[in-house]
């Protein structure tokens, strides 16, 4: 499933505070919640302009730091595959992923 169809089904809703940014797979999140940003996308009708094309880098460099956390969890196979254990525990160890995480760019 993708994720921005499980996330409509999820019910989560941001607060009206809350900045939300998104990868070009979210488009539609716009009109569930106003304050979130989305990259531009191009068809081949319609090439980017390059305004646009620097607000779309200047939001890739805004979200990387997030994405290199989602990366490093994948590295545990928590997120990236079925979670096959007791849902009680999950929270638990995801949490104790981070910290680990956590420890390790503190150390640098």
């Amino acid at each position: 499933m993708h994720d921005f169809r499980l996330f409509q089904r999820s019910g989560i809703r941001f607060g009206a505070g809350t900045l939300c940014l998104a990868d070009k797979g979210y488009i539609g999140i716009t009109k569930l919640h106003a304050n979130s940003k989305v990259p531009v996308k191009r068809s081949k009708q319609r090439p980017l302009t390059p305004e646009e094309k620097k607000a779309n880098r200047a939001l890739a460099r805004e979200r990387i730091c997030a994405e290199h956390v989602i990366g490093r969890l994948k590295v545990f196979r928590i997120l990236s595959e079925r979670y096959r254990n007791r849902r009680k525990r999950f929270r638990l160890r995801f949490n104790l992923i981070a910290a680990i995480y956590n420890s390790e760019i503190a150390s640098f």
